[in-house]
């Protein structure tokens, strides 16, 4: 047995040993573990409509109201008056508005072992709750963009469909095509081996839960018949856009109960080359599920309730056509929604928001036009050239703008669906206006962290914020869809 004595024959056997080689190589497990803190946070946080919109505090009820002129002379009366007699007496237009207060929020946790597990390398409970907040405010932009409690999307229209040559759908008579419209909420969360979201139930931290429509129409009609024959196996749709709609989701079958998902769009016409892939049938889709109770109308939802509504918000889908050059430096579709504005309301949008693919083709148009090269040559220190290629359109003039034209800066969205561009007008031209923010985040509540009781060897904790995105000027904004990628 070993009495803790060191023998003189223990010591001859490790005499032939390398004991630095023995203790520290690899495949013996016995090396050091060198690990940097803090954890590293290799995700984004953007919320750029969140960042620069002002929040200013409610007064209790469920809803904040506010009531608006919105036209005065309405009869466009003539100011001559003849001798002795008083001029004519205007008509004033006025409108109502009330948007409601909705609670945007998440959670997390930390169990005991895991805050004691990271100790002497992070804060799991401070991390933890900063993971959280982030998570609400990147939801939030979402919401403030795209967020849809009030806009129903309805039965789309049944597609038109046209056979085309190629393509490799089964020969055979009688193909259908059938289509269901998608909001940015049900556009992020479709997917063809998926399907789309319909109705949705969510089990809560606490064990309650909450029903909200995932942000799907109901399925269409179904489109006329075609036949597939040898050499022409695709077909082509399109579908009469739904303003407002984010994208569409395509089915392609012989019936409703064969019909399968087949295509994502972010524009209302597709074409299909070969047969669904998806599991998702056309008669399964049965309800119109686009609006979200839980949440607050975004800015592309009041625009399109403005127009809806009669009002003098400018929309326009392109309906997968391209954006089109003016061979003078400018957008033919932007052109137009800058001078409606300014033709209806007298104002210019202070900022246009655009996907990457937006961005990209906006700027091929614009600099292709100019016929300038997309490249300049630098030289460093030593008077060695180097090419450096590439380019952005960072502003668009609008030549529709009072005071010799305006410059609008433009930006790409992170959550805006390609196809979409919108224009935000920041502030109104309007003297005595009494609107100093043109839109705002109104708030009941603003972010809080809510510590639960501990029932359990659990920390649980919720970021929450109550609030509503209050638009006084909806009219004043631009709002193109559809746009095709190229």
């Amino acid at each position: 047995m070993f009495n803790g004595e060191v023998t003189e024959r223990t010591i001859e056997l490790l005499k032939g040993i390398d004991l630095a080689k023995a203790t520290f190589q690899t495949s013996t497990g016995l090396v050091n573990y060198d690990l940097t803190g803090p954890a590293k946070l290799l995700y984004p946080v953007l919320s750029p409509l969140r960042n620069a919109l002002p929040r200013v505090m409610g007064n209790g009820d469920t809803a904040t109201r506010w009531k608006a002129i919105t036209a005065i002379n309405t009869a466009n009366l003539s100011p001559g008056v003849a001798e002795g007699k008083r001029g004519g007496r205007i008509t004033v237009s006025e409108q109502d508005y009330t948007a409601a207060y909705a609670g945007l929020g998440l959670e997390g946790d930390v169990t005991f072992e895991a805050l004691y597990a990271a100790e002497g390398f992070d804060d799991a409970r401070a991390r933890t709750v900063e993971s959280v907040l982030r998570s609400v405010m990147i939801a939030e932009e979402r919401v403030i963009l795209n967020g849809n409690a009030s806009l129903s999307l309805g039965t789309p229209a049944a597609p038109v469909a046209t056979l085309a040559s190629g393509g490799a759908i089964t020969v055979q008579a009688g193909n259908l095509v059938y289509v269901v419209a998608l909001t940015a909420e049900g556009f992020l969360n479709s997917s063809v081996p998926n399907g789309v979201p319909k109705s949705v139930s969510r089990t809560n931290i606490d064990g309650t839960s909450d029903s909200y429509g995932g942000g799907s129409s109901n399925i269409s009609a179904a489109s006329n018949a075609i036949t597939t024959t040898s050499g022409n196996q695709t077909i082509n749709a399109t579908v009469t856009a739904i303003p407002g709609a984010a994208g569409y989701a395509w089915y392609l079958g012989t019936s409703a109960a064969n019909a399968v998902l087949a295509q994502i769009t972010t524009v209302n016409k597709v074409t299909l080359s070969a047969n669904g892939a998806g599991t998702q049938t056309a008669n399964q889709i049965t309800a119109d599920n686009s609006k979200n109770a839980l949440l607050f109308d975004g800015f592309i939802t009041q625009i399109v309730n403005n127009v809806n509504g009669g009002g003098n918000a400018y929309y326009k889908s392109l309906d997968g056509g391209f954006l089109t050059s003016d061979s003078a430096s400018g957008i033919v579709e932007i052109d137009a929604a800058l001078k409606a504005q300014w033709d209806s309301n007298r104002l210019s949008p202070s900022k246009i928001w655009v996907s990457s693919q937006e961005a990209a083709n906006i700027n091929k148009k614009v600099l292709a036009a100019t016929g300038v090269p997309l490249f300049r040559i630098n030289l460093n220190v030593e008077g060695k050239p180097a090419v450096v290629g590439g380019s952005m359109v960072a502003g668009y003039f609008n030549k529709f703008a009072p005071g010799g034209g305006q410059v609008i800066p433009m930006e790409i969205h992170p959550y805006l669906t390609a196809g979409t561009l919108l224009m935000q007008t920041e502030r109104l031209p309007y003297p005595l206006s009494n609107v100093n923010n043109v839109a705002q985040i109104k708030c009941r509540r603003d972010y809080h962290q809510v510590d639960w009781p501990i029932t359990s060897r659990v920390y649980q904790f919720g970021v929450y914020v109550d609030e509503v995105l209050q638009v006084f000027a909806p009219f004043s904004f631009c709002l193109l869809q559809n746009i095709g990628n190229g």
